[in-house]
């Protein structure tokens, strides 16, 4: 994960997620005004849906490109991966109670709204597929094994069914791996650059250093304090209430059984759905109105602020060389 992955999902675990219950207060404070924007923006720039699309362009022309030097055809694939972009004006309709009464934290799906989703999303066509039909088993397993790169091995699966962490390596994930190597910007490159893993690693520090300060900690304390007011007495910290949702989420999935050629779940489980998707809204409007009433946001943003603002200040020589060396390369 990069940083930026490590500061949005440290962000996301103490804000409550999603926007929902973000309780921005109408202050001032705005994610874009961090101190180590200047910094990460130089570096990773902004991936909209546009930037996106051009680059999987990209990516697909290299692949096929390396796929005919590996004596394959391979049409490019269009349809391949994308990316769900959502615009300030979306996060803005989401930190709304209106929005949140009707979506919880947006987290959750009846088996209407899936069945829904389903049937408005176009078929999928692999424009590869009248090209596989001529070839034989071997040579299919060959191809995807040059398209993807042979995958974990045995020991790696037993490991990661174990719970121990896997590491992607694009030098074995095929034309694909060496295709997004090449496009991924710089500072992707920079983050796997040893010279800077201290850096990069005392930047996630920032984050969780911030779960322990004693400002957090009081806010925690008064929002969980408002939560067991409206019914909610097990939480002790915002990202609690997320947490409860989401293990209940998985916990549904676990037991579902999926139909193996459409990939469509089978036995009904709209009821355990729909009575969930009740429950997320319920806590999501509890959680949004307390957040409202301690303006966790503008809380949070400035003692996140203050910690960036600190790193900034005692590693300013550090970050500039980063820049020197990674964001001229754009």
């Amino acid at each position: 994960m990069s940083f930026v992955g490590l500061a949005v999902a440290a962000t996301i675990a103490l804000s409550g997620c999603s926007g929902a219950g973000d309780g921005s207060g109408g202050g001032d404070l705005k994610y874009e005004d961090s101190p180590l924007s200047a910094f990460t923006s130089a570096l990773w720039g902004e991936m909209d849906q546009a930037k996106y699309d051009e680059q999987q362009v990209e990516v697909e022309k290299l692949v096929a490109a390396c796929m005919k030097d590996e004596g394959f055809e391979y049409t490019p694939n269009t349809q391949n991966g994308s990316v769900v972009t959502m615009g300030s004006s979306d996060m803005e309709e989401r930190e709304t109670e209106e929005w949140v009464a009707s979506n919880g934290y947006g987290m959750v799906q009846t088996q209407e709204e899936m069945e829904a989703q389903q049937e408005q999303a176009p078929e999928y066509v692999d424009p590869n597929q009248d090209y596989l039909s001529t070839l034989s088993e071997s040579e299919v397993s060959a191809f995807y094994e040059t398209l993807h790169g042979p995958g974990p091995s045995e020991e790696e699966m037993a490991a990661m069914e174990a719970g121990e962490s896997y590491e992607y390596n694009w030098e074995t994930g095929g034309c694909y791996g060496a295709a997004q190597h090449s496009t991924q910007d710089q500072g992707m490159e920079a983050y796997s650059d040893p010279k800077y893993q201290g850096l990069f690693e005392k930047m996630g520090a920032i984050y969780t250093t911030m779960q322990e300060d004693p400002k957090i900690k009081e806010l925690e304390r008064s929002w969980a304090s408002c939560m067991a007011d409206a019914g909610y007495s097990d939480f002790t910290m915002k990202q609690d209430a997320f947490t409860l949702i989401s293990e209940a989420q998985n916990a549904i999935y676990e037991t579902m059984e999926y139909d193996q050629e459409t990939g469509e779940p089978l036995g009904d489980n709209t009821e355990a759905l729909a009575d969930l998707k009740q429950q997320e809204i319920d806590v999501a409007l509890a959680d949004f109105r307390c957040s409202e009433k301690l303006n966790y946001m503008q809380e949070t943003l400035k003692a996140q602020f203050a910690l960036e603002t600190r790193f900034v200040e005692d590693n300013k020589a550090e970050l500039d060389a980063l820049l020197a060396d990674y964001a001229t390369k754009k």
